[in-house]
């Protein structure tokens, strides 16, 4: 294609992937720029802020630009880069886990289970907020198992920790959602903890 008919406007997202599969610099900014918005709305569920999350989403840029040629176009392509941002995120989340303490499973109490009545006028930004606070291997466990579909061996085996500790830091998080959102909508909980 000379650059005259070069038109970002008028390039499918079939004609991008196959440029950048050709190793072809503008196709690649083309599609740095198409996706990032997606790669940062996954990314920023791993990282504790956005500037991490930020080296997350170039780190996957990078791996996706190595592994393209092996993109099989027959497959949808968000999902397959999905998976290479959620790895990348957990390769960062274990580099920087050994700068970090965890709880033990002993250390997390049975809870029990009410979900609080969400309010529907929240929106994104403020749901990223409440996540914002959460330990980073909370939000790490809750994204994986709650967003991502991963079961608690599979986390386990992912991030280097038994499949018990994944349930007690998901169960964790939740409670701490849970209380974080009573606190930032000034909820009011009764003596046996209901609302």
């Amino acid at each position: 294609m000379s650059k005259e008919q070069f038109n970002k406007n008028y390039l499918s997202d079939a004609e991008l992937l196959a440029g950048c599969q050709q190793g072809k610099v503008a196709y690649q900014e083309l599609l740095y720029k198409q996706f990032f918005s997606f790669a940062m709305s996954i990314c920023i569920r791993y990282a504790p802020n956005q500037g991490e999350a930020m080296e997350i989403v170039n780190d996957s840029f990078l791996k996706l630009f190595e592994r393209i040629k092996d993109y099989n176009s027959a497959q949808p392509f968000k999902p397959w880069f999905a998976k290479i941002l959620v790895n990348t995120a957990v390769d960062s989340y274990r580099k920087n886990q050994r700068h970090s303490s965890t709880l033990s499973i002993y250390c997390a109490k049975e809870i029990e289970e009410v979900d609080p009545e969400i309010d529907g006028n929240l929106v994104a930004e403020d749901i990223l907020k409440l996540f914002a606070h959460l330990p980073e291997t909370y939000r790490v466990t809750f994204n994986l198992h709650e967003i991502e579909g991963y079961s608690h061996e599979e986390i386990g085996e992912m991030l280097g920790i038994a499949p018990s500790t994944s349930r007690a830091n998901l169960t964790r998080a939740k409670q701490m959602l849970r209380n974080l959102y009573y606190q930032h909508y000034n909820i009011v909980k009764d003596s046996h903890g209901t609302v």
